[in-house]
Order: structure tokens, then sequence, then C-alpha cells
């Protein structure tokens, strides 16, 4: 019986056989595409940046990317100044149907992307919408909100309620004292939002493929060219520049919000 592994060591086997089935592919797309192959496969033939440069000439990839950009930041200010909004009602205020309002913010966390997206299509369609960027933002800002929510419900149950009522007993006005006090309180937990769903919106590809029309975005492009095996090395160096983008701004978002736990921590 003393020969048998405890339940930890077999925990921390499991979760590194679970992260490397996971992630080993990911870390492959990198490294494939600096292959001076058109055919990603191993062993390598050569090292080149060729595939990287050609994404320089290219205007429909560029034209994908601005529409990506559009959207990403119009559904990350969106959804945290919603975000901020929902946050306060839920820490802040007692209301009748707090509870069922929260699980339906939540609800699209737990909901299937195409179920949503043919639901959005449908609706949208009916209210005699064209699909364009701006649908693809409001399916964006659907699936933002949820976790602009759960880090700006963070940020507010860090800093004590009382320093807003002492600016309003010292005569500040409501603008006021959500322009000097809370929100600077909330900076880190804003920045760290902005970041969380940008990134989620940058990489997202069901609700943009059905919501986007004639305006792809970045991932419903990259889609598009899979069809195509000459353009696959093309695709391997835009996914893995996307990749190094998300990591950086989930690193940063990472790192604004624990700056912010230190602060509060360290405030008497």
């Amino acid at each position: 019986m003393r020969f048998l592994p405890s339940p930890r060591r077999l925990l921390a086997v499991y979760v590194i056989l679970y992260v490397a089935i996971l992630y080993f592919p990911v870390l492959l797309l990198p490294v494939f595409s600096f292959n001076d192959s058109a055919t990603p496969k191993l062993p390598l033939v050569g090292f080149t940046f060729r595939w990287y440069e050609s994404l320089a000439g290219n205007a429909a990839m560029q034209g994908a990317a601005w529409n990506s950009l559009i959207v990403g930041v119009s559904a990350a200010v969106l959804s945290t100044v919603l975000g901020i909004c929902a946050a306060r009602a839920i820490t802040r205020h007692r209301f009748r149907g707090k509870g069922p309002a929260s699980a339906l913010i939540m609800a699209p966390l737990i909901l299937p992307e195409i179920i949503i997206a043919i639901s959005l299509l449908v609706v949208l369609l009916g209210l005699g919408l064209q699909l364009s960027l701006v649908t693809v933002i409001l399916g964006h800002l659907l699936i933002c909100l949820p976790y602009s929510v759960t880090v700006l419900v963070s940020g507010f149950e860090g800093f004590d309620p009382s320093m807003e009522e002492a600016s309003r007993d010292l005569g500040e006005t409501s603008f006021g004292t959500l322009r000097r006090v809370t929100l600077p309180m909330l900076a880190p937990s804003i920045v760290s939002s902005l970041l969380v769903t940008f990134t989620i919106s940058l990489d997202e590809f069901i609700l943009a493929f059905f919501l986007s029309g004639t305006e792809p975005t970045l991932p419903v492009y990259i889609w598009g060219q899979l069809r195509f095996a000459a353009k696959l090395p093309n695709v391997l160096s835009l996914g893995s520049i996307l990749i190094a983008a998300s990591l950086v701004l989930l690193t940063a978002a990472e790192i604004f919000r624990r700056r912010a736990e230190r602060k509060m921590e360290l405030r008497p």
C-alpha cells in the first residue's frame, strides 16, 4: 500500500498532462510559422521570416485587422461602462430581483456561443438590421459584459464604501464622487476589464462569423484562408501574432489586478 502515489501527486500529474495536451498544439503554431516550407511538418526545412513579411502587403488581412480593432475597442469600452453600472448596483444596492438580474448578466458564460449567435442573427434580421461591424459589436458586448462585471465587482468590493459616503457628506455631488473617488479607486480594475474584454473580442470567432456580413474580423478572415492550402503558412504566422498579442494583454490585465489587490491589502 505504501507504494501507491498520494492523491496530491496524482492530481499534479493530471494537471501536467491536461495542460500539455491542451497547449502543446498551440505551441507548435509559432514553430511552424518560421518553417521555410508551405507544409507544416517535422523536421523543419529551414528558418525564415518570409511568411511574416508577406503579411505586410496583404490588404485584405489589414482590413480584417482594422475591423477587429474597431470591434474590440468598442466592445471593451461599452462593456466596461455597462459593467461599472452593473457592478455598482450589485455591490452597493439592494433591490428586488438582484439575484435573477445577476444570473441573467452571467448567462452568456454558460450558454453555447453558437446558440447565442443564431439567436442574435434571427433577432437582428427580424428587426431589419443589416449585418455589419455594429451587429458584431452588439454580439461581443453580450459575451464581454459578464467578464467585465466579474472584474469590476471585485474592484468595488475591494474598497470601503464609507469613502464615497464621506465625499457626499463633505458636499460633493454624486457625479463628483464618482469622478473624484470611485473611478480613481477602480482604475486598476477598469484597465483590467478593458484589456480582458478587448482580448476576448479580438479572439472571438463564432459570433463574428454569423454577424459580420461582408466586413470580416481577423478570426473570420483566418477561417476563410484555411480553405486554400497555399495560404496556410500566412495563417500560421497571423495566428502566432494573435497568440502573442493575447498573452501580452492578459498578462497586463493580471498585473493590474494583482497591483490593485496589493493596494487594497496595504490600505488601513
